[in-house]
Parts: C-alpha cells; sequence; structure tokens
C-alpha cells in the first residue's frame, strides 16, 4: 500500500509540473536601448550668440538603438516624445544652466537614460500690466469661469481651440474642477485650492481634481479606482491643496503663463505645464496648452475673483 502511495503522489506531482509548464508564456526578448544621441538647437545661436538670442526656445532630438519610443523629463515634469523631438522654453531670466533628461524604451519596457545640461540665455521681461492682471500686484484668485460658453475647450495643436470640443456653461459641474481656486502671488509663488468649498470656517487642504486617463497619474496620488471613471475622464481624483511656482515667458511674442513641478490649470494634462494665452482683459484669460501625449490642445477661460 505504501509503494501505491508513493506511486501516487509521484504521478501527481508530474502532472501539476507539467500543467504549469503549459501555463509558461513567453514573453519576447528584452533589450534596452543603447547609444543615445541628443541634437541641441538653441534657437538664434552662433558664433556670436552661442547662448541663443534671449528667446530661450531649444529643440531636442533624440536618436537611439533599439529604441521604441522616448520620453523627456525636465523640472519634475515628464513628457511622451515618441519620435524623439521635444521643444522647451528656458525663460528664467538672464543666463542659467538646465539639465534634460531623455528616456529611451525598448522591448519589454527597458529603458536607458542621457542626461545633458545646456546653457540658455533669456531677456524676456513681462509687460507691467500682465504682472498686474495676474496678481493685482500682490495675490490674486483665479478659477474657471463656468458660467460661459466654451470655458473648457478641445481642439488640434495649433488650431481652433473649440474644434473638437466646446463645454456648454456648468457642463462639467461635481466633476472636481468649478471649486477648484488658483492664486498667483507677486513672489512667484503658485497655490491651487482642490476644493474652495470646504475652508470654512477652518483650513481643509482636501480635495479633488479633474483630470486625463494615464497623464493624472503624474500627480502620484490615490489609484485610480478611487476617482470616478468617465471615458477618457478621471473625474473627482482625490488631491490636496499644493503649491508650485509660476512665471512669464514671451517665445516669439506669445505671452505664456508657466508652472513648475505638477503645476495644472482646470484640468491635469500633464505636458510641460505652459499656457499660452491666447486672449485677456484685465479680470480674465483664454489660455491653452498642449497635453503630454502631443494628442490634442486643451483650453480653458479663467476668470479672478
Amino acid at each position: 500500500m505504501k509503494n501505491l502511495k508513493y506511486i501516487v503522489l509521484s504521478l501527481f506531482s508530474m502532472v501539476v509540473i507539467t500543467g504549469c509548464q503549459d501555463d509558461d508564456i513567453e514573453f519576447g526578448d528584452i533589450t534596452a536601448p543603447t547609444n543615445i544621441q541628443i541634437d541641441v538647437d538653441i534657437q538664434g545661436a552662433d558664433a556670436d550668440n552661442p547662448n541663443g538670442d534671449g528667446s530661450g526656445l531649444v529643440n531636442f532630438s533624440a536618436t537611439a538603438d533599439n529604441v521604441i519610443s522616448f520620453q523627456y523629463s525636465y523640472n519634475g515634469s515628464v513628457s511622451s516624445a515618441p519620435a524623439g523631438a521635444k521643444t522647451y522654453n528656458f525663460s528664467i531670466l538672464g543666463l542659467n544652466t538646465y539639465s534634460v533628461t531623455v528616456i529611451a524604451f525598448g522591448t519589454g519596457g527597458a529603458s536607458t537614460s542621457k542626461t545633458i545640461e545646456i546653457e540658455v540665455l533669456s531677456t524676456y521681461e513681462p509687460p507691467a500690466d500682465l504682472i498686474t492682471m495676474l496678481t493685482a500686484n500682490s495675490s490674486r484668485t483665479w478659477r474657471i469661469k463656468s458660467e460661459a460658453p466654451g470655458h473648457f475647450g478641445l481642439g488640434a495643436i495649433g488650431g481652433d481651440l473649440n474644434g473638437f470640443f466646446s463645454a456648454p456653461p456648468e457642463d462639467k459641474a461635481g466633476v472636481g474642477m468649478y471649486d477648484d481656486r488658483y492664486i498667483f502671488n507677486i513672489d512667484g509663488t503658485f497655490t491651487h485650492i482642490t476644493d474652495s468649498t470646504n475652508d470654512d470656517p477652518d483650513l481643509n487642504t482636501d480635495g479633488t481634481v479633474f483630470g486625463r486617463e494615464n497623464l493624472i497619474d503624474e500627480l502620484n496620488g490615490p489609484a485610480p479606482q478611487d476617482a470616478t471613471v468617465n471615458g477618457a475622464d478621471l473625474e473627482n481624483y482625490p488631491y490636496s491643496d499644493y503649491s508650485e511656482q509660476w512665471f512669464l515667458t514671451g517665445p516669439g511674442g506669445v505671452e505664456t503663463l508657466n508652472l513648475t513641478g505638477i503645476g495644472f490649470l482646470g484640468y491635469y494634462v500633464g505636458g510641460d505645464h505652459t499656457y499660452i494665452i491666447e486672449s485677456r482683459s484685465a479680470n480674465e484669460m483664454t489660455i491653452r496648452t498642449t497635453d503630454g501625449n502631443g494628442e490634442f490642445d486643451w483650453g480653458f477661460i479663467l476668470v479672478a475673483e
């Protein structure tokens, strides 16, 4: 009986082992890219002006062996650049050194990175009336103008800002955008209040925000299941108040608002966190930004409180 028992157990073990082997999955080769090369074109650079013409614009182009796609990392923000091309606007006044990292992805998700440092000259000084509009020469609070048609728009990059979608008044009520407040201070600090309705009588930094699937993961907040998924949107993504820095640039004469780190306005789309000012008045501005996937431009109308 003991011998029979051992034979049965052995046969059972062989069946289990065979079954596991049958379930093995072939993932293919995992190959990390090599030989990353980065070409840098500083706008206006020549023998007399090696650090550019003062616009702060720099075009990057990356190549590598065994590469599938690229990402760029600068100032705490990561942007996709599938073909390896990326443009940055370095706008801190004067001659400054900047570090940019290129991440090359190969098969199986394997990656290789390379960091370069460049010196770029920026001579842009924003007009006084723009600073006054934004900060009231001290501190000013802004919100999405939810009562206006087209306060949230989607369009082709560089095209009609509302070409694909134009939100009717109050169209995005209850998704975590209209209760946000954006505070611009004259000292260059920026504070995003993610829920302005819960701070009376005591300050409460809890809140939620609105953003694009996958891209909003850059906030390193809770798992997506803690938000409401609506198509490609994540609604009421839990996120607390935070602070970053803001500064103004004028590439090609276009007034542009820049936020550092993960700072954003309206709807999180990643990218380089720069917002072109399409139009402005004393108390209102229309802005646009390109998402981190390089797919669309997103527009917002903001009004001062």
